[in-house]
């Protein structure tokens, strides 16, 4: 479904990422987790063309990603976003029909029921004429994720949805990631949280600048990787008690 071969972005004199390659299979939710710094971010934006890629190849369904951009919703992280600027939740939802109504027109009646249906499937309903800057941080992104359901995308980018939200909406996120996936959705998550919540996951992708490991929680999650990626003062500790993984304490 998702290649990404020999990736490498130097950006603005810095070396972001070295010859990233993976690959994502169709209804997969993928963790990409790694370090402050690690290029996790840099990651999703070269994939887009949002920042230039040095070299590599990032194809979606056999075909250049950058070419089928309509099919990929992206969730960039809440601080990359104007909370200031004066529009209501359910504007920003309905931005994700533009390229089904055209810039100059009026949302057609299924466009409608389908921002309706995405905002009752992430429980904003209520909060529709409010104005984004006035909802909570999990409010928030609970707002970015109803547009990314609105957009009907096949392959979803989120980069730390998790950051900064309630343990009630970490719960929504996760159960509207497993729907999109039974759906035939594929999902790259970044995250640098750990524990419990790397069990939602299918997959990990760890990232330092370069790929240290890919698999599953079980595989990547070891203190050899995790020294790899993150260096000293990581404590072997459970990640669950019928495992041997282990995470930062």
């Amino acid at each position: 479904m998702l290649e990404v071969q020999n990736l490498t972005v130097n950006y603005r004199g810095i070396h972001a990422l070295s010859n990233v390659s993976f690959c994502v299979e169709p209804k997969q939710i993928v963790g990409l987790i790694g370090p402050n710094g690690a290029g996790k971010s840099t990651l999703m934006k070269a994939m887009l063309g949002l920042v230039p890629a040095t070299s590599g190849v990032v194809k979606f369904k056999k075909q250049a990603l950058q070419q089928q951009l309509q099919h990929c919703a992206y969730v960039p992280q809440r601080s990359q976003i104007d909370w200031d600027y004066p529009t209501t939740v359910w504007s920003v939802v309905m931005m994700a029909r533009t390229a089904h109504t055209g810039w100059f027109r009026s949302p057609s009646r299924q466009s409608q029921e389908i921002v309706a249906d995405a905002l009752q499937r992430v429980g904003i309903w209520n909060l529709r004429h409010r104005q984004i800057g006035e909802l909570s941080g999990g409010q928030q992104q609970r707002v970015f994720l109803a547009r990314a359901i609105a957009q009907q995308a096949e392959l979803f980018l989120f980069d730390e949805p998790l950051a900064g939200i309630d343990k009630k909406t970490e719960e929504i996120l996760f159960q509207i990631f497993a729907e999109l996936r039974s759906e035939g959705k594929t999902l790259l998550v970044s995250s640098h949280e750990w524990g419990e919540a790397l069990m939602n996951y299918d997959r990990l992708l760890l990232l330092n600048q370069q790929l240290v490991a890919s698999g599953s929680p079980q595989d990547v999650m070891t203190l050899e990787n995790i020294r790899c990626a993150y260096g000293g003062g990581v404590k072997p500790c459970p990640l669950d008690k019928n495992m041997e993984t282990v995470f930062f304490c």
